[in-house]
């Protein structure tokens, strides 16, 4: 394994973290905004509908989606820019 991919290990888990984060913030305000009241539906809600829970596992599935590629695309284009090696 190349030096420079263990070197950003480290950088690339606090990264993970951020970006959960940020998503999981994202999720919610956006959840809100869809006219959703209250948190999102667990699968296992028996309260909620078949319709709700998979609305909201799809959208939180791309937000988080998103979000990572994002973040983990951001932190190897730096890492690059610093150290004039791509990450991966």
């Amino acid at each position: 394994m190349k030096a420079s991919k263990i070197a950003y290990k480290p950088v690339g888990l606090v990264l993970g973290v951020l970006g959960g984060m940020i998503a999981a913030s994202l999720f919610k305000r956006t959840w809100k905004l869809v006219g959703q009241d209250g948190d999102a539906p667990d699968a296992t809600d028996e309260e909620r509908a078949w319709a709700e829970i998979l609305a909201a596992a799809v959208l939180q599935g791309a937000i988080f989606g998103g979000v990572k590629a994002a973040v983990e695309r951001g932190g190897a284009t730096a890492t690059r820019r610093l150290t004039g090696t791509w990450p991966g």
